[in-house]
């Protein structure tokens, strides 16, 4: 009977010339690492260079050594990259207002075992889910928000951010709207939902617009959190069909769905490394 590896994920990005893979390649084949996932992209446009990498060290400790030796290739091609344990879920802490249905998802989810997350508190400012929170043995932190309170609010989140190890936050239709502070002190790890279609392409050349923010598909949208509102780097987006027969009850219901699955399909794809920034655009591998 073999014997489970444990495995690895290599995230790297860096301006664009040849050799990367070959070099990723030989330092993973001298440390005795057997790659078993690779994906990579060229980007064309901005020059940069993506690649995800799931491997399995055949000796112990070969993560270690991979590492080690990498440093130097990495340093002679300008990368930026780290190195994930498969098997470590992401630190999760997510935030509600009053509507519960992405809420719900995401407990059930998680709760199952099919979101790679720990999920290390709720914030909400309002009350209504405490309960729901408390049946999953979860902390519950209510921060009622007033114009007065904003800001001193913000920092005892950031206080719990940093308390709990969190590496992700997530806005589960949390009806508030984040300081460019905090936007700009967590990047690329507070993602939204938003209900429709995003971004809304106005002038000329909305097909070039479109490129520059990487939309995936029409629909709910689930995006990074930035200063400008609703304009964070997309991550992943969903369709659903109505037609004139649909009253505004129906269209709530399948729009919460779609909120749903859209929010959870992100939530995946950032635990599982799959997501880069690269400025307003995300590439998925």
């Amino acid at each position: 009977m073999s014997t489970q590896k444990k495995k690895y994920i290599l995230c790297l990005q860096c301006p664009d010339k040849p050799g990367i893979v070959a070099a990723v390649s030989t330092c993973l084949s001298n440390a005795e690492c057997n790659i078993e996932e690779s994906s990579q992209f060229n980007d064309p446009f901005s020059g940069q260079f993506f690649m995800r990498v799931v491997f399995a060290p055949l000796q112990k400790d070969g993560q270690e050594t991979f590492k080690s030796c990498f440093s130097d290739t990495s340093a002679s091609y300008n990368m930026d990259w780290n190195v994930y344990d498969c098997e470590k879920p992401v630190r999760t802490l997510l935030m509600v207002s009053k509507q519960d249905h992405c809420l719900h998802d995401i407990l059930y989810r998680w709760s199952a075992g099919n979101l790679p997350i720990q999920i290390t508190g709720v914030i909400s400012n309002h009350e209504d889910n405490r309960e729901l929170v408390k049946l999953h043995d979860l902390p519950f932190h209510f921060f009622p928000i007033t114009p007065d309170n904003k800001a001193k609010q913000e920092e005892k989140l950031s206080e719990i951010i940093a308390d709990t190890n969190t590496d992700l936050v997530i806005l589960a239709r949390y009806m508030q709207i984040l300081s460019s502070d905090f936007c700009d002190k967590y990047r690329g790890r507070v993602i939204n939902i938003h209900h429709s279609f995003l971004p809304g392409f106005k002038g000329a050349k909305p097909y070039h617009q479109a490129y520059e923010r990487g939309v995936k598909l029409i629909g709910a949208t689930a995006h990074f959190a930035t200063k400008d509102l609703d304009e964070g780097p997309i991550i992943e987006q969903d369709t659903v069909r109505i037609t004139h027969a649909d009253d505004p009850e129906k269209l709530r219901i399948l729009g919460q769905d779609t909120e749903r699955r859209v929010l959870a399909r992100a939530i995946d794809l950032y635990a599982r490394h799959h997501v880069f920034l690269q400025g307003h655009r995300t590439v998925i591998l």
